[in-house]
């Protein structure tokens, strides 16, 4: 049973900067492709960061050059590095595990964490 447990969001001022953790069994490391996604309160998820099938990262284009996701293959962590946070960061942001590449977005056998709140005051 795969399992993700997020840590590390919480309240930040414009600007702000705050580094989101997923921490999960080596196995699932090996065998699922895993990202980031966030979501609004009345809007749909939607991925920001994810690690590719050829092991690079993809960015949504509303947080790239902001935002840095990393694997720590060694711990089994997955990072989301946020910089230069703006109020429209604000959400609650999951980890994303999916036996098949997350770049185009999830799918019905994805599995999420249980979820971190971020929220950037202007």
């Amino acid at each position: 049973q795969v399992q993700l447990v997020e840590s590390g969001g919480g309240s930040v001022q414009t600007g702000g900067s705050l580094t989101l953790s997923c921490a999960t069994s080596r196995d699932t490391f090996s065998r699922y492709w895993m990202g980031w996604f966030r979501q609004v309160p009345g809007k749909e998820r939607e991925k920001v960061a994810v690690i590719d099938s050829d092991g690079s990262p993809d960015y949504a284009k509303s947080v790239e050059g902001r935002f840095s996701i990393r694997q720590d293959n060694e711990m089994n962590i997955l990072y989301l590095q946020m910089n230069s946070l703006k109020p429209e960061d604000t959400a609650m942001y999951y980890c994303a595990a999916d036996r098949r590449s997350l770049r185009y977005g999830d799918s019905p056998a994805t599995v999420w964490g249980q979820g971190t709140q971020v929220t950037v005051s202007s």
